[in-house]
C-alpha cells in the first residue's frame, strides 16, 4: 500500500504530483492552507487533506503532535514524502526584503520540510520502504541576484538530503529534486517584477514567449515516476531532465 503525503497539492506542480499520485493508486495526503475540489471529487477515497498554513510552525508543529501525520501512514508498505510547498517570495535585495515575509519564506520553504522530514522519519520506522523527495531549484545551485532567500531555501533542502543521505537510516531514500522551469502561477508573479529587483526577468518573460515552460501535470507524472523508481535515491541532489 502506497500512502503519500504531498505538500502545496491545492494547485500548479503539487496538484500534478497528487494527481499523477492517485492515478497510480496511492493514498494521498494533501497538506496546504487550501484544499483541491478537483481532486477531492475525482479521487475521494484516495485523497485526503489537511488544513495547515505551512508558514506557521506552531501550527504545523500542534498537528504533528496530535499525531495526524503518524496516523495517516499506519500500515503503508510504501511511505513517500514530497516537500513541494514554496514560495520564490520576497524578490530584491536585502534592505528591503522585510523581517515578516522572510520568516514566512523559510518557514515554508525550509522549515515546514524539515519538520515534516523529521516526524516522517519517526513515523515510519517500520515501513520497508520509505521515500522523501524535496522539490528543489537551479536556483538552489546557481545564485540570482534578486532571490537571495530563495536560493538559500533551495540551497538548505539540498543540503539537507545530502546531509540525511549520509545518515544512513535503514530502508530510507531521501533526494532533492530540481524539476525545471513550470508553467505555474510562481512563474507568472516572477514576470510581474520590476528588473531592479529581479534583473533575470527577461529570461523569464522568454520561456514563457518561447513555450519552454514545463506543464505542471506532465512535470508532476515525470517527478512521481522518479520517486517511484529504482533509481531514486542514487543521487542525493538531482535534477529531473537528467535521471
Amino acid at each position: 500500500m502506497i500512502k503519500a503525503i504531498v505538500t502545496g497539492h491545492s494547485r500548479g506542480l503539487g496538484a500534478g504530483i497528487a494527481r499523477a499520485l492517485l492515478a497510480e493508486g496511492a493514498t494521498v495526503l494533501g497538506i496546504a492552507r487550501a484544499g483541491n475540489p478537483e481532486l477531492e471529487q475525482a479521487y475521494p477515497e484516495g485523497l485526503q487533506e489537511a488544513r495547515i498554513d505551512l508558514a506557521d510552525s506552531g501550527a504545523l508543529g500542534q498537528w504533528l503532535d496530535l499525531g495526524g501525520l503518524r496516523a495517516f501512514l499506519q500500515g503503508a508498505t510504501q511511505a513517500l514524502l514530497i516537500n513541494n510547498a514554496g514560495v520564490v517570495t520576497p524578490i530584491g535585495p536585502p534592505g528591503g526584503q522585510g523581517g515578516a515575509a522572510l520568516a514566512q519564506a523559510i518557514g515554508i520553504n525550509v522549515t515546514a520540510a524539515l519538520m515534516l522530514a523529521d516526524a516522517f522519519v519517526a513515523a515510519t520506522a517500520a515501513c520497508p520502504d520509505r521515500r522523501i523527495l524535496h522539490v528543489s531549484s537551479g536556483a538552489g545551485r546557481q545564485a540570482y541576484a534578486g532571490w537571495s532567500a530563495y536560493c538559500a531555501g533551495k540551497a538548505a533542502l539540498d543540503m539537507h538530503a545530502q546531509a540525511v543521505a549520509l545518515d544512513a537510516l535503514p530502508h530510507l531514500r531521501i533526494a532533492s529534486v530540481a524539476p525545471g522551469v513550470i508553467d505555474t502561477a510562481m512563474q507568472a508573479h516572477i514576470r510581474t517584477v520590476d528588473a531592479a529587483d529581479f534583473p533575470s526577468i527577461g529570461r523569464f518573460v522568454a520561456l514563457k514567449e518561447e513555450g519552454a515552460l514545463a506543464d505542471a501535470d506532465h512535470a508532476g507524472t515525470q517527478l512521481v515516476a522518479y520517486a517511484l523508481s529504482a533509481r531514486f535515491g542514487e543521487r542525493a541532489v538531482a535534477d529531473l531532465r537528467q535521471v
